[in-house]
């Protein structure tokens, strides 16, 4: 799961914003792709528990893995 954050960071970054509009533009250059700051900053921007800001993580990018595999990748 954090392959997928850290190696499509560039085109998540968007969707990141759109799935929790908290976040600044700023919080993004510092989360980097890192599921572990992605997670901190969610508990700090949204008050969430550890527990909680790494389960909505994961069912996130579970949505986002599943609607990629919907498509194929074009050559």
């Amino acid at each position: 799961m954090d392959d997928i954050l850290q190696g499509n960071w560039k085109q998540l970054k968007g969707q990141v914003k759109e799935w929790w509009g908290d976040l600044t533009d700023d919080d993004l250059t510092k989360i980097d792709g890192k599921r572990d700051k992605l997670v901190g900053a969610l508990q700090e921007r949204y008050g969430y528990t550890k527990e909680r800001a790494d389960q909505e993580v994961t069912r996130r990018l579970d949505e986002y893995q599943r609607s990629t595999q919907n498509y194929p990748t074009r050559m």
